[in-house]
């Protein structure tokens, strides 16, 4: 009975939450107050497939650090973002190059994810207004579909984000990009969910391209930590020439 009674007032809870709480909460459970993470992506075409293997350092949404570790051609190349500014090292150039906005939509290392997409340029909960459109089942999870429309000048590349975010746990399991014309341009969706340093996450990302047939990106989670205590001096152009 205890259980039934406890069981009742989650879900009790959770229905009176509005859209951005549910946002936050998802953000929250997924990144935490800082993370470190193993990662793998594999970037798959008709005709081929190429697998890389990052590292990754975050503090928040305004402090990201990406390391390729691997293929040997990629090694070393790292992506710092601050705030709102992005850059990337190129070591076989021994290059720093800043992104301006005007590449946020570009491809991020040849695969399906943009720019925008890695080190979230664009704040989910800054820079869009949220709403609750009703409830749907993803696979075995009853879900929030909710809607993110950009804000007034907001520094976005969609024109639309639907997201579907499961009632139990608050993870998010799907999303759909829109363009500013409302066609649907890409599909994310969330699988594998385990438990990683305490947390229950989604530890696979697989986004597809509509228009693409054949080509898709997957991101797995190999490892993540939690509110790991990150040296903030990480987070520097200087530094990201020589991490490792």
């Amino acid at each position: 009975m205890l259980i039934l009674l406890m069981t009742s007032t989650f879900f009790l809870n959770a229905q009176d939450l509005n859209a951005l709480e549910i946002i936050k909460k998802s953000e929250e459970n997924f990144r935490g107050e800082s993370n470190i993470a193993e990662i793998t992506m594999t970037i798959e075409r008709p005709k081929w497939t190429r697998e890389m293997s990052m590292k990754s350092w975050a503090v928040g949404e305004d402090m990201a650090l990406i390391l390729v570790q691997a293929p040997a051609r990629d090694k070393g190349t790292t992506f710092l973002k601050k705030e709102r500014e992005i850059w990337n090292w190129v070591p076989s150039i021994e290059k720093v190059v800043k992104l301006p906005p005007s590449m946020m939509m570009q491809s991020w290392m040849g695969s399906d994810f943009t720019n925008d997409d890695l080190v979230q340029n664009s704040s989910i909960i800054n820079d869009y207004e949220h709403e609750v459109l009703g409830e749907e089942m993803i696979g075995e999870y009853l879900c929030y579909k909710l809607q993110l429309t950009p804000r007034p000048d907001a520094p976005v590349v969609w024109g639309k984000v639907l997201t579907w975010i499961s009632k139990e746990g608050f993870l998010q399991l799907k999303t759909e990009f829109y363009d500013e014309d409302d066609y649907l341009i890409n599909v994310m969706e969330a699988s594998q969910v385990k438990e990683m340093d305490g947390r229950t996450i989604p530890t696979k990302l697989t986004i597809t391209p509509v228009e693409d047939e054949g080509n898709k990106t997957t991101i797995e989670y190999i490892s993540m930590d939690f509110d790991v205590e990150i040296d903030p001096s990480i987070f520097s152009v200087q530094y990201m020439k020589r991490v490792r």
